[in-house]
């Protein structure tokens, strides 16, 4: 391997030397936050042919330029450009919005996050655009579902509550032989672990608010297309006007160059304690891809490299109130619905309510848990306490 090519290097590597220029920087090894709107131009005829590297602050800044570069390089070749959002909820909406227009029709994976499902239900059918949502396990077959007017189909490997894991390779063929476009939430393994671009996804999304942002304090979302989908994703940007503020710009940069060491302990510790829970006598079972036992697991390790910390439990039946007094009395594990920062998370969640192609039977109530950086005995312990606490309750 030859190091000194950027391509050729680890993606550790990458993260920690791309999008940075420390000559330009003064010597400073990260960028300025660049707070501004207003680009001066030297003449009026540059003022004319909007000649520079930057025009205006909606459009970028150096600090914008050093993300996309980082994350660009991550990505890997396949990655034409990196759109910036406020959030992991508007990177789904403006792909949609930007590859998508009236009479057309979108397949979506039934596990879906369910904002993007609110959205395609709501925005979507207002304007004219028609939603089928699929089986996540559907791999080939989902070449039935096709209409002639079908755009695109969006995934989300592995689903970020229920964690089945559909075949991207066999959705990707299907779909360019029909002539869509594929669109993947890759929110949960991150392009660390998963480079979906490189498996023949056109666009691949992230709420960068979670394992990039790494600690829990920003809203940032990332848009990344080869070369075919790139176009559209950047005219829907520069006509929808979104962008994200230079603070979160900063902080997201600041996240991805320490993705990989964060990652690969969430990575362990959350195998770590799915295969405890796995053990455990109140957990019917254990909702993770990276077990050998679940459903998924060879999908996952044909196509990921790695797992995150990010996984869900079916207890045995019980209950509400007895599962309430559970999580009332974890210390370590807070409630909140989010994930990806370095603390621990457990809520409860039912998706029998919003399945439309597939039908949600888990036998017990299912618990959502983010197993943060913290230490996994502590961990264990604390869930022993909160098992106690259900079984006392019952």
């Amino acid at each position: 391997m030859d190091s000194s090519s950027p391509q050729e290097q680890h993606a550790e590597t990458r993260l920690v030397t791309s999008g940075r220029d420390t000559k330009a920087q003064r010597g400073f090894v990260n960028p300025p936050v660049f707070h501004g709107s207003t680009v001066l131009y030297p003449t009026a005829e540059d003022l004319h042919a909007h000649r520079g590297e930057f025009t205006y602050g909606r459009h970028g800044s150096p600090t914008t330029k050093a993300f996309q570069e980082t994350l660009m390089a991550l990505e890997g070749p396949q990655c034409a450009g990196v759109g910036i959002v406020p959030s992991g909820l508007s990177a789904i909406s403006t792909t949609l919005l930007s590859v998508l227009k009236a009479g057309d029709h979108i397949l979506v994976v039934d596990n879906i996050y369910r904002p993007s499902r609110n959205f395609c239900n709501g925005m979507l059918t207002r304007y004219g655009v028609e939603t089928t949502y699929f089986d996540p396990m559907i791999g080939a077959g989902i070449d039935k579902l096709f209409k002639p007017n079908t755009r695109a189909v969006l995934v989300e490997a592995p689903g970020s509550q229920s964690f089945e894991m559909p075949d991207i390779r066999a959705i990707v063929e299907v779909a360019h032989g029909r002539g869509a476009l594929v669109i993947d939430d890759n929110t949960w393994a991150t392009p660390l672990y998963h480079r979906s671009l490189d498996q023949g996804v056109d666009i691949s999304m992230q709420a960068a608010t979670k394992y990039i942002g790494g600690h829990s304090d920003i809203m940032f979302g990332t848009i990344s297309a080869n070369a075919k989908a790139w176009p559209m994703i950047a005219e829907g940007i520069r006509l929808l006007g979104v962008c994200a503020g230079p603070d979160d710009v900063f902080l997201a940069l600041r996240g991805l160059r320490t993705l990989s060491v964060r990652l690969a302990q969430h990575h362990r510790s959350g195998l770590e304690m799915a295969r405890w829970l796995a053990a455990r006598p109140e957990v019917a079972r254990v909702l993770h891809p990276g077990l050998e036992t679940d459903p998924g697991h060879a999908i996952w390790k044909r196509d990921f490299t790695g797992a995150s910390g990010l996984f869900s439990i079916v207890l045995k039946p019980a209950p509400q109130k007895a599962v309430d007094t559970m999580l009332n009395t974890l210390k370590l594990f807070g409630m909140g619905f989010s994930w990806g920062g370095f603390e621990s998370l457990a809520i409860p969640f039912d998706c029998d309510a919003y399945r439309t192609a597939t039908k949600w039977e888990p036998g017990g109530p299912t618990l959502r848990l983010h197993i943060g950086l913290e230490s996994t005995d502590d961990l264990k312990a604390d869930l022993d306490r909160g098992f106690a606490a259900l079984k006392a309750a019952m």
